[in-house]
Formats: C-alpha cells, sequence, structure tokens
C-alpha cells in the first residue's frame, strides 16, 4: 500500500467530501565551489506527505515529514471553522490518460555517488581554470525523485524523476576593472550533461570581458544570448499569461487574449513534453495530463495557463499547469499547488549568433542579467542590469566588451521589436526560477544607461 493511499483509506471514514495526498521522495547530492576548489558536499534524503480534503467546499490542508503521522486527516479538519467555503469549487482530479515523455528519468543519475558527483565538479572547475581568471564559485545539484499524487475521485499517478545542474562563476581582477563570468547547463539525464562546457562557458565570458569600454547611454540593437533571454522570461513573460494574473486585471495584456502583441515570427510555449529539459513531466502536481501549448503563437496571445482552483474560480477548465515547487529541483508535498508554466520555450529561428551579429551596425551582445524585475506589471514596465557578458558591436564586428549598463525597458514594446531569433536553443535554469528553453534573441530600439 503506498503512503498516499494509506491516507485516502482513512479518509474515507470521516465521510468527508474529497481529499488529496501527495508524497514525494527525494535525494540530493550538493556540491559547492568556493575559491577554485570544492568546499562542502552534502547528500539530503527526505520525504514529505502533504494532503488536502475538501469538504463543505472548505479546503483544508497538512503536511508533514513524519510519514508515520497518524493525526494527518484529524489535524487538517481542526481548521475547518476557521475557513470560508469556495463556492465556486468544483472537483479534483479524474483518472485521465497522459503521454509518456521521453528522457525525464535516467538510471545513472539515480544511483550517481557521491564521490562521482565530486569528479563531475572538479571537470567544472578545471576546465574554468586560466592564469587570467582570479577565482571560481559555484555548485553543482543531482536530484532523484519519486513523486505520488492520488485521490479519493480514483486518481492515482506516480513517476520517477531525475535533475543534474551545475553552475560556474568565475572572476577576473586582471584588467582595468574586476569582470566575471558564468557557466551554467541542467538537463534531465547524464548524458546531456557537459561539465567542461560549463567551465569553459564562464571561463571565455570573463576573458572576453577584461578591460571594458563604457557604453554610450543610447538606442541600441540588443542580441540576448540563452542565458539573459531566460532570466527575462521567468521573472518578466511568465506571470502574464497566468490566469490568476490576467483574470486580475494585472497582466500587461489584459483583454488582449486572441490579439496581437508580438511580431509575427515571435512563438512562445509552455512545453511540458520537450525531452531532457527540468520542467517536462506527462501529469502536472494534480494528476491532470499536461500538454503542450502556444501562449503566443505567430505574434497572437493565444492561451493562458491555470491549476484546478484558479480555473473553477473563472468557470474554466484547468490546463494542467498545477505546480509544487521543490528545492533545489523538482516538486515538494506542498498541499496547496500554484499555477506555473512547466517549461517555457521561444520556438527557434534560423539564425545563428554569428550571423545576428553579422548584420548588427550598433548593438550589444549581451550574455547575462542580473536583478530582473517588473517595475509596473500592469503595463508591462520591467528593469534588468546587464553587469558581465557584455560586448559592443559595430558594423557587424565585436570591436571590444562592454562596462555594465541598465536597461529600462516596456514588454510589449520589445515584443513589436523583436527582429531575429537564434538557432542555438539551451536549458536555461536561474536560480530560484522557472525552467525555459530559448535561443539568443535579437531585440530593436533599446536605450541603455550608465551605472
Amino acid at each position: 500500500m503506498s503512503n498516499c493511499e494509506h491516507v485516502l483509506r482513512k479518509a474515507t471514514r470521516f465521510h468527508i467530501d474529497e481529499c488529496e495526498a501527495v508524497y514525494v521522495r527525494k535525494k540530493t547530492i550538493t556540491v559547492r565551489i568556493t575559491d577554485s576548489e570544492i568546499a562542502e558536499i552534502k547528500q539530503n534524503d527526505e520525504q514529505g506527505l502533504g494532503i488536502r480534503i475538501i469538504n463543505e467546499k472548505k479546503i483544508l490542508t497538512a503536511v508533514t515529514n513524519d510519514i508515520e503521522e497518524t493525526g494527518l486527516i484529524e489535524r487538517a479538519l481542526q481548521q475547518k471553522s476557521f475557513i470560508q467555503p469556495k463556492s465556486f469549487w468544483k472537483s479534483l482530479a479524474h483518472p485521465s490518460k497522459f503521454t509518456r515523455v521521453q528522457k525525464t528519468f535516467d538510471k545513472k543519475l539515480e544511483s550517481l555517488t557521491g564521490f562521482e558527483s565530486i569528479e563531475i565538479a572538479n571537470l567544472m572547475i578545471n576546465s574554468a581554470t586560466h592564469k587570467k581568471i582570479t577565482s571560481v564559485s559555484g555548485s553543482l545539484n543531482i536530484v532523484y525523485e519519486e513523486f505520488e499524487v492520488e485521490n479519493t475521485n480514483g486518481l492515482s499517478c506516480s513517476d520517477k524523476a531525475t535533475y543534474i545542474a551545475g553552475t560556474i562563476n568565475t572572476d577576473s581582477e586582471y584588467g582595468n576593472i574586476p569582470v566575471s563570468g558564468i557557466g551554467a547547463l541542467s538537463s534531465r539525464t547524464m548524458d546531456s550533461f557537459f561539465p567542461e562546457q560549463i567551465g569553459s562557458d564562464a571561463r571565455e565570458m570573463c576573458i572576453n570581458s577584461i578591460n571594458p569600454q563604457s557604453c554610450n547611454p543610447e538606442d541600441y540593437s540588443i542580441i540576448f544570448e540563452p542565458y539573459a533571454i531566460g532570466e527575462m522570461l521567468a521573472f518578466v513573460f511568465a506571470s502574464n499569461f497566468n490566469l490568476k494574473t490576467y483574470s486580475e486585471k494585472r497582466s500587461c495584456f489584459t483583454e488582449k487574449l486572441g490579439k496581437k502583441i508580438a511580431v509575427d515570427k515571435f512563438s512562445l510555449i509552455d512545453d511540458p513534453h520537450f525531452p531532457d529539459s527540468i520542467g517536462s513531466k506527462p501529469f502536472d502536481d494534480e494528476g491532470i495530463p499536461t500538454k503542450t501549448r502556444y501562449l503566443i503563437e505567430s505574434g497572437i496571445f493565444s492561451d493562458i495557463y491555470s491549476d484546478s482552483y484558479h480555473a473553477f474560480k473563472e468557470n474554466l477548465q484547468p490546463t494542467g499547469n498545477a505546480g509544487r515547487v521543490g528545492s533545489p529541483m523538482g516538486r515538494a508535498p506542498t498541499p496547496i499547488p500554484s499555477p506555473m508554466p512547466h517549461n517555457l520555450r521561444i520556438k527557434e529561428g534560423k539564425t545563428s549568433r554569428d550571423e545576428m551579429i553579422k548584420e548588427t551596425r550598433k548593438g550589444l551582445l549581451v550574455g547575462r542579467l542580473w536583478y530582473t524585475y517588473a517595475v509596473n506589471p500592469e503595463r508591462g514596465d520591467f528593469s534588468c542590469t546587464a553587469r558581465s557578458g557584455i560586448r559592443i558591436i559595430k558594423d557587424g564586428k565585436i570591436i571590444s566588451s562592454g562596462k555594465s549598463v541598465r536597461i529600462i525597458h516596456n514588454l510589449p514594446i520589445l515584443l513589436q521589436n523583436v527582429s531575429d531569433i537564434g538557432n542555438d536553443s539551451q536549458n536555461v535554469l536561474q536560480w530560484n526560477a522557472l525552467p525555459c528553453i530559448t535561443p539568443s534573441v535579437k531585440v530593436e530600439g533599446i536605450r541603455v544607461n550608465l551605472i
């Protein structure tokens, strides 16, 4: 008998309307890198059980890390007198067929040892080493998890998943001012994870940033490389396609569903079936089958995403986008899920990065963004800082590295000024952010300000 089934059997004795149980068992190996060497390695094995009870339209919850706890349901029911009924609630998920997703579990990662993790981390460090690099830092996370979600409507879904993500930060004091670089890679299988690439990407960004020149405060064509555009997707784009945000009129695209909001060549997809990507899964964290859906299709605002709660609140059907996000990756036994995209993917174009540079008269190549956040979400205004990985382009050639600049811009305007989309898609996973799959994107007429 599964941990979920044990709880649900007990729930039926309380004559409640519905009960959902979520179980997560997770093994995490974390390697931390400081001062160009491994500073710490730790392995964490944990499990948890969460329940969501619906009784007389009241939603009651409880969660525990003690799987043997016998009073979980009673603890949830104690909240009943304090909770207001949600008259719009319809039902927990029912059993459905779902599509299997390729490359979301790897036996090699499940059985990876701490010693093998150290070897991988050392490859990351060694490939970042250079005489002009002052220090190397970063982390490596490997996660194996078992996930179960069951409810009293007969739904029973289980999944095994693996994740691996590495990041290297490099710093140099070799030139006129300190500069830095970053390399990052994430995947679901060991065969798609290349630790040497992480270190070499961080090394090259840092070295190419040495002795930066000032960028004039004016308008540029900016080529955002995948790591930079991935930050925008996670912290600026994503919330605008959330049904909750949209219905509360806090999206900059409210009342524009079905209308043109971007150039024809731009398509944004929530793609939970993309192989080997961090957010890929056959069913969401309520057990509803996932589906690949266009949020923007050829410039048209085409769809929004939601979990059950917020869909029922608007008298709509859920889209299979309930998430129970765990750290550093994967899922958690959170009783109440939240609506979120699985993998935000920009549809790849045909132009190479080098071709984009060659076709740029006055521009910047931006490899990394920091401090990206919405300033005025309803209007779509946002701010971000390019502090490293900046290259100045003149007449189709990179002429020097660039000093830090601040970009204050507007999302609807940005989408109308996308001039090209690259063919260099990468998995991007920012710290504490949504997983994305994106190529480089070139945007015209972006003003930068000196810091």
